[in-house]
């Protein structure tokens, strides 16, 4: 099933009340509780089309979220995709000219190059910068089990099983085509206390993908301790979650040519059994298991050259 099959489930909220803000930019909200403390944020629409976290931000601002120690910032990201959506044509708006999530490394915030997501990315930037604890919202092609992105840091682990769900996570380096925000700065230095986490809630328009938006936000916040404890434990499911289970990524497979093509329809977290069996054929190369029970991270249906097609990893302990 390609990306654009499966049914529009849950609609976009509509963000124009959160135009203006106050943390200095279009589409950022900052809550200042005058108390010594990180500067906690949550992020949504990196992608344009990945609907959950613009409908998690909409529903905290409604909830009137405050923080009871230092700074809480809600943003919403790339607007001018995120407006575009159209359900008859939903992965169109995943960008406007290129992928937000690849421009975070400093050389390309700073180069001359220009595009929509550049310029966003270049104005939002010193908040990002100014940020402690970052949980940026997102899902996924197909309906898999959420995953939680803890980049390949032990801070990043460790902070990914204090928030406690979703229940898979995944420690990886990100893509060979750019950087992703959750690995700006500070965040991807294992010397600084800043911490960042990306999670992975689902398929793009399934509604399923709203409730575990909500609750990993709810679990991030009851982690940072940003919020009160009964608020939070007032909105959250009447159940504990379950035990995680870690995945490190050992590589990340790149299209090197324009005739990428998986053996088999992989939707995510199949395990190959044996090192040597075939996952792919990117040109004339057979793309094949480093090891028995690689298990396939997102393997992905947009393959274009120099784009991820799908990352490996093992279960760790």
């Amino acid at each position: 099933m390609s990306e654009d099959s499966y049914p529009v489930d849950i609609s976009p909220p509509d963000i124009s009340a959160y135009r203006t803000g106050n943390a200095g930019v279009d589409y950022a909200t900052t809550f200042d509780s005058g108390k010594t403390g990180p500067h906690t944020m949550i992020t949504a629409v990196v992608h344009g089309n990945e609907l959950c976290g613009a409908i998690t931000l909409d529903w905290l601002m409604r909830e009137n979220v405050r923080p009871i120690r230092g700074r809480l910032t809600l943003m919403f990201c790339n607007v001018a995709a995120y407006l575009s959506f159209d359900p008859s044509n939903p992965q169109a708006s995943r960008f406007v000219d290129e992928d937000f999530n690849r421009v975070w490394n400093e050389t390309t915030l700073d180069g001359p190059r220009k595009s929509r997501e550049l310029a966003r990315a270049r104005e939002i930037r010193p908040l990002v910068g100014q940020a402690d604890l970052l949980l940026d919202i997102h899902s996924m092609q197909h309906p898999t089990l959420p995953l939680m992105l803890s980049g390949p840091l032990e801070k990043g682990r460790r902070f990914a099983r204090d928030v406690g769900v979703p229940e898979v996570i995944v420690s990886d380096e990100g893509h060979s085509a750019g950087k992703r925000m959750r690995d700006y700065g500070a965040f991807a230095d294992p010397t600084s206390p800043k911490n960042a986490l990306l999670v992975e809630c689902g398929q793009h328009w399934e509604s399923k993908s709203v409730d575990v938006a909500k609750e990993t936000a709810l679990r991030f916040l009851l982690a940072t301790g940003a919020v009160a404890k009964d608020w939070i434990e007032a909105r959250l499911p009447k159940r504990m979650p379950g035990p995680q289970r870690t995945i490190e990524v050992t590589q990340a497979v790149t299209i090197g040519s324009d005739d990428f093509r998986f053996v088999a329809d992989f939707r995510g977290l199949e395990a190959i059994p044996k090192k040597g069996d075939e996952i792919a054929r990117d040109g004339d190369t057979v793309v094949r298991a480093p090891y028995d029970n690689c298990v396939l991270i997102m393997p992905s249906r947009r393959l274009g050259k120099g784009q991820t097609a799908v990352r490996l990893g093992r279960y760790v302990s």
